[in-house]
């Protein structure tokens, strides 16, 4: 049984990149999984591998799922290898066989990979494929997209400020003192009681008479 190690380099950055192990008799589709998981994408989008030369020129094209709303899709040409149906032993004609890879379409996640060695062992344990070394932290799948602030209108109308009117509390401040009103009420009841002292005053002093 031989086991053929990959370097999948992402982005062509040479400090992030993954190994990944996996065994001659496997899919392309096996090996698609794998590099998903690997790099912490959810496997929903549709991918496809080219066979390469060593100057990275595309060759056949291994694809997820043909599809007539697939990029470069023409009826007129010989039908796509589908991954489900193509193991990689057939494909590998080169010791350091190279390949591209390419994720989601739209958001054009690619890839290089290389053939870096072949075990040949008939009991290597393990379950396979398997990454077996990682560099790097691949970036998020998708993009973090920012929302626009509310408008003035929409705050305002979730957010509406209470208006007091002068006529609330009224009820609840007639019966308390405001400031400064007890010391009035104070220094009238001390006048009236000199006032009255005097009068009893006048009344009682017999010299008065």
């Amino acid at each position: 049984m031989a086991i053929y190690r990959f370097k999948v380099t992402f982005e062509e950055s040479d400090e992030l990149y993954r190994i990944i192990e996996i065994q001659s008799f496997q899919t392309f589709e096996d090996f698609h999984r794998c590099i998903q998981q690997a790099i912490g994408f959810d496997n929903s989008k549709p991918a496809s591998f080219f066979m390469s030369d060593d100057y990275w020129r595309k060759g056949t094209e291994i694809t997820l799922k043909e599809s007539e709303t697939d990029p470069g899709f023409d009826p007129r040409l010989k039908p796509k290898r589908l991954m489900r149906k193509s193991k990689l032993a057939d494909f590998i004609e080169d010791p350091h066989q190279k390949m591209l890879y390419l994720s989601d379409f739209e958001a054009q996640w690619n890839f290089t990979i290389e053939l870096v060695r072949i075990i040949i062992d008939q009991h290597t344990p393990g379950t396979y494929p398997q990454c077996v070394k990682s560099s790097g932290t691949a970036p998020r799948q998708y993009k973090t997209v920012a929302l626009p602030p509310p408008a003035e209108d929409e705050e305002e109308e979730h957010h509406p400020e209470k208006i007091f009117h002068h006529e609330e509390g009224l009820d609840d401040e007639e019966d308390e003192a405001l400031p400064g009103e007890e010391g009035e009420e104070a220094e009238t009841e001390g006048e009236e009681s000199e006032a009255g002292g005097e009068s009893e005053a006048e009344e009682t002093n017999p010299e008065l008479e």
